[in-house]
């Protein structure tokens, strides 16, 4: 009988430690593992291998965030693997992608980020539409993560929210033409339909302008 994907995960990753750990004990424990895993409150949480076309949006997304940000220096794309710290909320997160602006890179360290991202990027799948939508929509909001992007590649359904001067996140609707505009990377659209298309970056990158 085949291996499954959580036989191969399993037999390729150390124990949860059955007590609560601290920040840098899971950071420890993280970094020694060859699959992902999130901290909260004190537990490490592992996270399900991702899908093909998980890594291909992510993929697309990345190459055509990290172009745009370096060719106008507006900061720093990350990509996962790399932890998210939100000390208020005693979470050490990983978000598929995360932007810092340049006046905030200094919270870049090498391990971890010190802090919420200006943008967070989740890319969900069956296993972690709930957590993605519930408590890192929460988390992430009351922690001051500017931006949040939802996408949702079975559903094909993309959702984008923007921290309000209440502190609320707020739905943010793409343009009459598909795009949605980023306030936080200033300069930044994205037409929605890319993301399931996947077309060729640099077309895209020629569509935008920015070759």
């Amino acid at each position: 009988m085949p291996i499954t994907i959580d036989e191969q995960v399993a037999a390729t990753t150390k124990p949860v430690p059955p007590q609560k750990v601290s920040f840098e004990e899971y950071l420890a424990w993280a970094l020694a593992q060859e699959h992902p895993c999130e901290w909260m409150d004190g537990e490490i949480i592992p996270v399900a291998a991702a899908s093909l076309r998980h890594q291909r949006v992510l993929s697309f997304l990345n190459f055509i965030l990290k172009s745009f940000c370096l060719r106008h220096q507006t900061g720093q794309v990350v990509i996962a693997p790399y932890v998210m710290k939100l000390e208020a909320q005693r979470r050490g997160r990983e978000p598929d992608l995360l932007f810092v602006s340049r006046e905030r890179e200094n919270l870049l360290l090498p391990t971890y980020l010190n802090g919420p991202a200006d943008v967070a990027i989740e890319i969900t799948s069956r296993e972690s539409t709930g957590r993605d939508r519930g408590e890192k929509y929460v988390e992430y909001e009351a922690a001051g993560v500017r931006e949040y992007w939802l996408i949702d590649p079975e559903r094909q359904q993309a959702d984008f929210y923007r921290l309000g001067d209440n502190g609320r996140y707020r739905s943010i609707s793409p343009d009459t033409d598909g795009f949605f505009h980023s306030e936080i990377i200033t300069g930044f659209r994205l037409r929605v339909e890319w993301l399931w298309e996947l077309p060729d970056e640099f077309e895209v990158l020629r569509q935008l302008g920015e070759l």
